[in-house]
């Protein structure tokens, strides 16, 4: 078994992967994973459908690290080149795995109920070098290489190479059913161990200043991260271990910069700002409602995304247009001819209807210019009133972005739901 710190490259294969066609969400997913075991990841590194290309990672990366994860180029068609280019690679000859096969006739003649042709057959070649890897959702079986590599110090090391289809689905399968056990046997893995807290409402930079003696004198072996996302920044403590010392030291780590930060700290856990105000929904007995302008239920979407969000989300009123806001929300006609739709007295009576409509004990509303078109002198794009409340109390912020649409849209759900958070544990 392998000692030491073990250090993996993931490559992702697909020209769509780098003209922006599809974007990469399997790299993170793996990261995450290999992390989890003790592996940290060295480098991402992400390739055309170039055979020359893909030829160049493989040399450099088994160089650099222990384990080589590749996804994509696994298809059918030819643009896949990643199979005959590995079998190439390790010194092989293409033979049909006969589970890959029966696995294949499955999907197509059970499940699919289509015929089969040649080029399905063909998926069932695996390098007769490689320990091939069944995929139980889908047809391309996946590959594991063993190769002894020699590194630049002169001598020999074994290195893991692993192929798995581009499919997140497909992949993320392989990972648990496979990959990571067998990782676990190969090597002597370290847990990696994190602690995590939310804050919001003070910028990345100043918070830094803020805690700087404190990340100063913290021991060599725990690391600190600064994660800022959308007017929030979440900070990270990182340790190798889990024995007891290692854990306590940790843990007391963490104590100490939950005081540093205690008035700006959403939560001490790693949660998005959704589930935190989920969390304190669930543990109230209570529920909340939106309605939505400029966001478009964009908030709607965050909070639903959430598994059990039905025990304290109602629902949404998306009133994009004014006659919504007065046919459905009950906000008058000379408030939106007066102050316009844009303005504190819209949000507030936006909140009154929603909770009228939808009988919750919270409400939030928007309304808001995203841009890039429809601002005025009075109201520049990036305006947006918010609007947080109950039946007793409702309180208002006028906020001024500065991005494009996208981004403006995020910060107004950041933002409004980070003061929901703050009205539901004054107001409960």
């Amino acid at each position: 078994m392998n000692r030491g710190p073990v250090l993996a490259t993931i490559i992702t294969i697909g020209d769509e992967l780098l003209i922006g066609q599809t974007i990469d969400t399997n790299s993170a997913w793996m990261a995450q994973e290999l992390n989890k075991i003790g592996i940290w990841v060295h480098r991402r590194v992400a390739i055309g459908d170039v055979w020359k290309d893909i030829w160049q990672a493989l040399d450099e990366e088994s160089q650099l690290s222990d384990v080589v994860l590749i996804t994509g180029g696994l298809g059918p068609t030819a643009d896949d080149i990643t199979k005959p280019l590995l079998c190439h690679y390790f010194g092989g000859k293409l033979v049909v795995h006969e589970e890959s096969l029966q696995n294949v006739k499955h999907i197509f003649e059970t499940i699919l109920k289509r015929p089969l042709i040649e080029r399905n057959l063909k998926q069932a070649e695996v390098p007769d070098v490689c320990t091939p890897i069944v995929n139980k959702r889908g047809t391309a079986p996946g590959m594991w290489f063993e190769k002894e590599v020699q590194v630049k110090d002169g001598s020999h090391k074994t290195k893991y190479f692993v192929s798995m289809p581009g499919v997140p689905h497909e992949m993320k399968g392989m990972m648990h059913h496979y990959v990571l056990p067998q990782l676990h046997e190969k090597f002597e893995l370290l847990p990696i161990v994190h602690r995590t807290l939310l804050t919001a409402g003070i910028g990345e930079s100043f918070l830094a200043e803020r805690i700087q003696d404190f990340e100063k004198n913290l021991p060599s072996n725990i690391k600190l991260a600064y994660l800022p996302n959308y007017g929030m920044v979440k900070l990270r403590l990182t340790a190798s271990g889990n024995d007891a010392k290692t854990i306590a030291e940790l843990d007391a780590c963490f104590d100490m910069l939950q005081q540093e930060v205690q008035d700006v700290m959403v939560i001490n856990e790693d949660l998005p700002l959704e589930a935190v105000i989920g969390k304190i929904l669930i543990e109230k007995k209570q529920t909340i409602a939106t309605a939505e302008s400029c966001t478009g239920g964009y908030i709607a979407h965050l909070l639903t995304s959430r598994s059990g969000s039905s025990a304290y989300y109602k629902g949404s009123i998306v009133s994009y247009a004014n006659e919504v806001k007065e046919e459905v929300l009950g906000v008058t006609a000379d408030t939106l001819e007066q102050k316009g739709a844009v303005s504190k007295e819209t949000v507030v009576q936006m909140v009154r209807g929603a909770l009228d409509t939808l009988k919750t004990n919270y409400a939030l509303a928007t309304s808001g210019i995203m841009g890039p078109s429809g601002g005025s002198l009075d109201k520049p794009v990036g305006t947006v009133w918010v609007a947080v409340g109950n039946k007793d109390k409702i309180e208002t912020h006028c906020f001024h972005f500065r991005f494009d649409r996208d981004r403006n849209m995020q910060l107004t759900a950041t933002n409004a739901l980070n003061m929901m958070r703050k009205f539901i544990l004054s107001n409960s």
